[in-house]
């Protein structure tokens, strides 16, 4: 029997969140129940949620960084056992036969992976995410999360986390390399902590010097202002990456004048805007622009594992189900230090 399941649903485009039941479906052979006890509030959620990339599936339970535990497994799962702790990230299924799925990179197969939310299965049902008490995931979906990390601040790593280890890792962050974080928010400093860790030279290019301190503390060597005309200038040749975690519409000529020879600039974050640049800013010096989505599974884990060894986390605020409306317009308001998850024990009203 498919399972009743406590969520928030947004009813409508940008309506606010109410307390409902969503149904899972029924455990399957390969399927683990997980009982989710935080969901982190990543942008898209708010963008989807508000119809503002496009036509969208509602009801919408949104929610793709998901920690819980597992709290029973399908007769053929030899993966996960109950108790473990685990984790739900961007996407819960994929074809798993083409080129890109073998390769394991699932997040761009070829069929199409199915998101953990506003998405739909391949037999055509929605999906639903994690500001709910449980779900209904493919072992081959789920991670494993490690004692070392505590479950709140490891929710946002399986979508914020993996977003900035993803570019960090395939261009080649570590020693030697200088790497420039754009933006110091939810994902920006989580790319500071990955690429400090790395052994990555790091700095911030950042609006203003407000989130210097925390920028700091989290591992960069230097914190720029981008609002201050000198700083482009100052900087031109001196990064071997740029990863931009910022939506809003850049400068393309200024940032790609900052990158060394055969440097690469990265977006990880997503202006809504069409963005130009002239051509000579890249043949000046062989550089490149290029852009970034989340990690497969076997890329995810990694990232989870290196978290775990190097002590890293998300900043986290932890709020209650009441809480989410105002959390949306606050993370819009870049009033978040630096993000927000969901108690999901607050979701049902007894």
């Amino acid at each position: 029997m498919p399972l009743t399941v406590p969520a928030l649903l947004a009813r409508s485009a940008g309506a606010k969140f109410e307390r409902g039941t969503i149904e899972r479906r029924e455990l399957g052979e390969h399927d683990v129940l997980i009982d989710i006890a935080y969901a982190g509030i990543c942008h898209s959620d708010i963008h989807q949620a508000r119809e503002e990339w496009g036509s969208a599936t509602f009801p919408m339970v949104p929610g793709h960084e998901i920690a819980g535990v597992v709290s029973a497994v399908g007769s053929g799962v030899t993966t996960r056992s109950v108790g473990d702790r685990v984790g739900v990230g961007c996407f819960v299924d994929s074809c798993r036969e083409c080129a890109r799925c073998q390769a394991g990179e699932e997040q761009f197969c070829e069929r199409g992976m199915v998101a953990t939310y506003n998405g739909r299965q391949y037999s055509g049902e929605p999906t639903y995410g994690g500001y709910s008490t449980q779900i209904v995931v493919d072992e081959n979906y789920v991670l494993r999360i490690p004692d070392e990390l505590a479950l709140d601040v490891a929710a946002p790593l399986l979508c914020a986390g993996i977003t900035l280890y993803s570019p960090l890792k395939n261009w080649g962050a570590g020693p030697g390399r200088r790497v420039a974080i754009v933006g110091m928010g939810g994902l920006g400093h989580m790319g500071v902590q990955l690429a400090h860790a790395l052994g990555a030279e790091v700095s911030v290019l950042s609006q203003s010097l407000s989130k210097e301190a925390d920028g700091r503390s989290l591992g960069a060597d230097r914190y720029y202002a981008t609002s201050d005309p000198e700083t482009f200038a100052r900087l031109r040749g001196q990064f071997d990456l740029i990863i931009s975690t910022v939506s809003a519409d850049l400068d393309m000529d200024a940032y790609l004048r900052m990158l060394a020879f055969e440097g690469s600039f990265v977006f990880v974050g997503l202006p809504e805007n069409k963005q130009s640049f002239r051509v000579f800013s890249l043949t000046a010096g062989r550089r490149s622009i290029s852009g970034s989505n989340i990690g497969g599974i076997r890329q995810t884990q990694e990232m989870l594992d290196f978290c775990a060894a190097h002590g890293i986390a998300s900043l986290v605020e932890t709020i209650t189900a009441d809480d989410v409306d105002t959390a949306y317009d606050r993370v819009v308001a870049s009033d978040v230090r630096y993000r927000f998850v969901i108690d999901t024990s607050t979701i049902p009203t007894s």
